[in-house]
Parts: structure tokens; C-alpha cells; sequence
């Protein structure tokens, strides 16, 4: 009976399909991604830590989503960066939002991290190790989403 009552539960949660991008820096001794600190601005999640993210578009694909939050979030062009990795979809159930998130996670390179600006849902951003992700409070299971992406497909150019 529990079961059944989680199900429903579950059930009454809004799919909402979301994409993660993880910006990757290669320029120095050891690669290091973007993390950015979300906005009192933001519709959830004010004031975490996060990766590029947004909602995916009715009719419009994860990855063309993925090229739009970059560009709307960062300024750089789809000619500034380069897709590695496509991730598995990463659910996160939040019941006081009324939505299960499906996070589409991404990895992409980043030719010339100094041009990055980010937008009006950041309000502060820091290139970090991976392993030092567990020291910021991130949205949820933004690990989880970068695991999935690190171990996804990889891209051919």
C-alpha cells in the first residue's frame, strides 16, 4: 500500500524536461568547469549552485537547447564551444514545485573561457575541480547530472 501512495504520489509531479551544461576549461594543469550561483531572480533554486541550465523547449531537441541556454547564459556562440559528452537523463522529483525535473546533462569544451558573461540568472560564477563541487550548495544532485554526463556518450565533431 505504501508503494502504491509514492506512486501516486510521483504521478501527480509536472514532467518537466530541463538541459545541464557542464563548461569544461582545458586550458590549465587540470580541467575545471563552470559553476554558477543562481539568481534571487530565478524561478527555483535561488541562490544555488548550479551548471548552464534551462527549460527544453516544446519541438525543440536537448542538444539544440543545450547551444541556446549557452548562448543566452554566457554569450558564447556555438562556435566557441564543442560538445564532448551527452549524459543519460538525471531525474529529480520535487514535490514543492509540483514538477519531476529531466535533466538532460551535457559536457562542452570551452575555446576561450575569458569571454564568458553570464546573464541576469547568475550572479556570480567560479571554475572548480569536479571534486570540489561537494563544497558548494549546488541545486539537486547536480553531481549526479555531471557523473551522468562524464560517463555518457561521446560526441563525434
Amino acid at each position: 500500500m505504501e508503494k502504491q501512495t509514492q506512486q501516486e504520489g510521483t504521478s501527480t509531479l509536472r514532467p518537466t524536461p530541463v538541459v545541464t551544461c557542464f563548461l569544461m576549461r582545458l586550458d590549465g594543469p587540470e580541467p575545471r568547469i563552470l559553476i554558477v550561483q543562481r539568481s534571487p531572480r530565478v524561478g527555483s533554486y535561488q541562490g544555488q549552485w548550479g551548471g548552464i541550465s534551462g527549460f527544453i523547449e516544446p519541438g525543440i531537441s536537448p542538444d539544440a537547447q543545450a547551444y541556446t541556454e549557452i548562448r543566452e547564459e554566457t554569450g558564447l556562440l556555438p562556435d566557441q564551444v564543442r560538445m564532448l559528452r551527452r549524459g543519460e537523463v538525471v531525474t529529480q522529483p520535487d514535490p514543492a514545485l509540483g514538477r519531476e525535473f529531466l535533466v538532460h546533462p551535457f559536457i562542452f569544451e570551452v575555446y576561450k573561457p575569458d569571454e564568458i558573461h553570464t546573464d541576469w540568472e547568475a550572479v556570480q560564477m567560479r571554475w572548480i575541480l569536479p571534486s570540489q563541487m561537494k563544497d558548494y550548495h549546488t541545486v539537486p544532485k547536480l553531481w549526479e547530472a555531471y557523473q551522468s554526463a562524464m560517463n555518457g556518450a561521446i560526441v563525434q565533431a
